[in-house]
Parts: structure tokens; sequence; C-alpha cells
């Protein structure tokens, strides 16, 4: 039985997903969370074979949870579901030690196979992500600006444009408010952008944010 731990900060989508893994034999969802926080919190003292887990959300996004829940689980098995297609997203959350990357577009049958598969110790790219990643080698890394954002610069690029402010950034990070603010400029500078509204406008033209939630 291959259990499986649901984060996600839309209701309906984590009943959506709960269903179509509860009628598949051989897997049960354990529980579900609506956010980072509840779902680092949760693996602090539990574990399940395989967690599901959205990328933007408020507070601690996924990139975030999956860093802390390696942290306090180094086998831990995530799969990053999300509606997040462009690099650097894909690279970023592999790199952090994800395990999969599916997209909120992809089929049943392929969400209950990267399930399986990443259960078993392997690793899970949707398609169009594992093309995508590779035709990327062969770019110019200057194509999109937000290549050269670090993992830490990306989340909280991810945070601000959710409209959160420093202090709250500050306090789910576990960071000083000086630090965050820090990153902020340091990100600033990398995009050449000067301010919050600039990052949000760049992030829809790259297609780092989904333009129909704004």
């Amino acid at each position: 039985m291959i259990s499986v731990y649901l984060v996600d900060d839309h209701e309906l989508v984590r009943t959506g997903i709960r269903r179509l893994l509860e009628d598949e034999r051989g897997i049960k969802v354990v529980g579900e969370a609506p956010d980072g926080e509840t779902a680092v919190q949760w693996s602090r003292q539990n574990e399940a074979d395989v967690i599901l887990m959205d990328m933007n959300m408020p507070g601690m996004g996924g990139l975030e949870a999956t860093r802390k829940i390696l942290r306090y689980q180094p086998e831990a098995k995530i799969i990053v579901l999300t509606v997040q297609t462009e690099d650097p997203f894909p690279t970023k959350v592999m790199q952090a030690g994800a395990s999969g990357y599916l997209t909120k577009g992809s089929t049943s049958p392929e969400v209950l196979r990267a399930i399986q598969q990443v259960s078993r110790g392997q690793r899970y790219l949707s398609p169009e992500i594992a093309q995508q990643m590779a035709l990327s080698q062969f770019s110019h890394s200057d194509e999109n600006p937000f290549s050269s954002l670090s993992e830490r610069e990306l989340q909280i690029m991810l945070m601000i444009t959710n409209g959160e402010k420093v202090n709250d950034i500050s306090e789910k990070l576990n960071l000083s408010p000086k630090t965050v603010n820090s990153y902020r400029y340091r990100l600033f500078a990398k995009l050449d952008i000067g301010g919050d509204v600039e990052l949000t406008r760049l992030a829809i033209r790259y297609k780092m944010l989904d333009a129909s939630s704004f």
C-alpha cells in the first residue's frame, strides 16, 4: 500500500486528487495540508511514501517546504504538482531534492504512474517538462531572467508576488526582515527592476505566474 500526503492551498484540488487516489487500489491518502507550514510540521512526526506538493501557496511555498521536509526526512519522496511549467521552476525544484515534477494539466493515469514510480525510488518528470529541461541546456541562459535567481531568491519572489509583506516573509522563512530585504533588493538588481509591481509584471510576462489569478 502506497501512502500519500497531499499539500495544496485549494481545498477543491485536494478533494479531487483524494478522490482520484482513493479509487485506485494500492494507494491510501494519509493526510492533507493547506500550506507548506502545516506540511513541514506534519513531516516532523509522520511519514508518507509520497508527498504531492503544490508549488505556489500563500506563506511557505512548495519549494521551501520541500527543502525543509527533506532536512527532517532525507529519504522523503516529494512530487511537485503545479501549474508552473516554465524554467527555472522545474530545475530548481529537482535541485532542491524533489523526486518528481507534474503539471496540473497531467492526466489521471500520469499522476498515478508518477506516484507508483516515485514510490519505488525512481524519479518522474512530465514529458513536456523533461523535454523543456533538455532543450533549455541548449538555449541561452539570459532568455529567462529568472534563471539567474538563486533558490532562496526564487522563493522570496513567489511570496512577494503573492502579496506577502517583508515581515510575513521573515516570519515564515525564519529570516530577519533585514535579510529578506537584502534578498529582495538583490533579485531586483538581477532582474533590472525597481519594485514589486515591476516584479509581478515581469513574472507574468515570463509565465512565472498565472496571469488569470490577477
